[in-house]
């Protein structure tokens, strides 16, 4: 009889009261074989081998874990920042599109479906399927495709289809909604790659499996530069929460480290136009998982709002619903406006142009009061290249 084990999840893939798997008919018997099989074949000696080789002389990790001198001079405190942004195609989205790749060539899968909200993923997943040879098929909200223009014709260099998605309002939830319906109907030579920690079963504890590298890489960096494998606070961006899954993943149950988790709250809380879903949202079911939503008083999803095409998702990934309700991590609302400026920020003061969603971390440093000599850890979840349209007309 197989071992079932997780990550962080439960044998049913619940975090506390959150997760599970919440879907029609016409995809269980995919879920089913993906959840049956995941688990024994990412960890298989020869996979990780793999993998790792792939993350090392391909995506040209270890990423840096950068000490921000003049940064840290402003808010007296010791700020490093863990350089996503300088992976192979600008993001932390390819340390879990290499992983599933991998793995759905290991099932016999020959076409590879994705979603994309600001095209990180979207070009992380044409790029790993460009090098595997592997059919891809990227379905983008419109407005989102408008706003993300340069990433949109990377995907079409790299080979892929792109999809535009009218229905709704054109963004990330529009596009998970159509890849589903895809998969409905393609299930047998098709395999679906969610780009974060949601959706139903296994993939919340997948995503945050191979995300997990960064957090990995945090504790023994830090033991080089600082003599101690943890920080005194930990902050990184959600919107369905790859990134910050990833960046927590080792340090959960460190009680030495505060974790703090930036969400977008567009225009501000309760405005109408946020994407603040650990603040404003519900319990419900949302994209196969259960989870906290944003949903008015008839239970109706409520559009998220964003400036970040990455973050205007109207839900949170089910490992973070647990972790917040729980206390374990603080999950504070950082506006359009406040984003921004700690772009600028951090390009004037240190040379790194940051992606609208990494700003929003970045953003939580004037409300953080950290004390002399704390440690803190942030992590820049992407660059700003695709941003820089936003960037020049919010001026």
């Amino acid at each position: 009889m197989k071992t079932y084990r997780t990550f962080l999840a439960d044998e049913n893939g619940c975090f506390g009261n959150f997760g599970g798997a919440y879907i029609p008919e016409q995809l269980k018997k995919c879920i089913d074989e993906l959840r049956e099989n995941y688990y024994d074949m990412i960890t298989a000696p020869d996979f990780r081998e793999e993998y790792d080789n792939l993350l090392q002389n391909y995506v040209g990790r270890p990423s840096p874990l950068y000490f921000a001198n003049r940064l840290s001079d402003k808010y007296k405190c010791r700020i490093y920042l863990k350089r996503e942004d300088l992976n192979h195609t600008g993001a932390h989205k390819i340390n879990n599109t290499i992983g599933q790749v991998l793995l759905a060539g290991r099932m016999g899968k020959k076409r590879i479906i994705a979603e994309t909200g600001a095209g990180q993923h979207g070009l992380a997943t044409a790029t790993v399927c460009a090098l595997m040879g592997m059919e891809c098929t990227i379905y983008m909200g419109e407005m989102d495709m408008q706003r993300q223009q340069l990433n949109v014709e990377k995907m079409k260099m790299l080979g892929a289809q792109v999809v535009p998605v009218k229905s709704g309002s054109g963004t990330l939830t529009n596009a998970v909604d159509a890849a589903l319906q895809d998969w409905c109907s393609n299930e047998k030579d098709t395999f679906y790659i969610i780009g974060s920690a949601v959706g139903p079963h296994p993939y919340p504890d997948m995503v945050s499996y191979f995300q997990s590298v960064i957090s990995r890489e945090i504790k023994y960096q830090l033991l080089e530069q600082e003599g101690r494998d943890y920080p005194d606070y930990l902050i990184a961006c959600v919107g369905g929460g790859s990134n910050a899954s990833g960046t927590m993943f080792h340090y959960i149950d460190e009680p030495r480290t505060k974790i703090v988790l930036a969400e977008a709250a567009g225009k501000g809380l309760h405005s109408g136009y946020s994407a603040a879903t650990v603040n404003e949202g519900v319990i419900g079911i949302l994209h196969g998982s259960k989870s906290l939503v944003m949903q008015d008083e008839n239970g109706e999803l409520k559009e998220a709002y964003s400036i970040s095409a990455g973050l205007d998702y109207p839900g949170v990934g089910p490992m973070i619903a647990n972790l917040s309700i729980s206390g374990k991590i603080d999950v504070q609302a950082v506006t359009d406006e406040e984003a921004v400026a700690a772009a600028f920020e951090l390009t004037k003061m240190e040379g790194i142009i940051p992606a609208l969603e990494s700003s929003h971390a970045l953003g939580l440093l004037p409300k953080l009061n950290a004390e002399t000599n704390d440690v803190v850890v942030i992590t820049v979840s992407g660059r700003g290249d695709k941003d820089m349209v936003t960037y020049t007309n919010y001026l």
